[in-house]
């Protein structure tokens, strides 16, 4: 299993920018990607960005395309979720995922990190 620890999280206003972060533990061979999905209440988790490990190859969700980035750094096991642009539907609670890109637009990673709230409210 890999241990997925999530950072970034809080309260903006829309138009605004979070950036959230994501350091895993050494991953087997098997995981060949990172991402993130999200949950807003009431609702069911969907897909948000995924990112490859090795070719650094992104996949978005056509909801955050153009607003969102999601980059790797493969010395320190961490990935990064930058959101720009947040609008109030973008509010949900934010998961890291490690395992393939398939298995995360499917929503049954490898592993899921704990979550951490994205709030953008004024």
């Amino acid at each position: 299993q890999v241990q997925l620890v999530e950072s970034g999280g809080g309260v903006v206003q829309p138009g605004g920018s979070l950036r959230l972060s994501c350091a895993g533990t050494e991953r087997p061979s098997s995981v060949t990607a990172a991402g993130w999905s999200r949950q807003a209440p009431g609702k069911e988790r969907e897909f948000v960005a995924a990112i490859t490990w090795s070719g650094g190859d992104t996949y978005y969700s056509n909801s955050v395309k153009g607003r969102f980035t999601i980059s790797r750094d493969n010395a320190k096991n961490t990935a990064y979720l930058q959101m720009n642009s947040l609008k109030p539907e973008d509010t949900a609670v934010y998961y890291c995922a490690a395992g393939t890109i398939a298995s995360m637009i499917h929503g049954d990673p490898h592993s899921w990190g704990q979550g951490t709230q994205v709030t953008v409210s004024s």
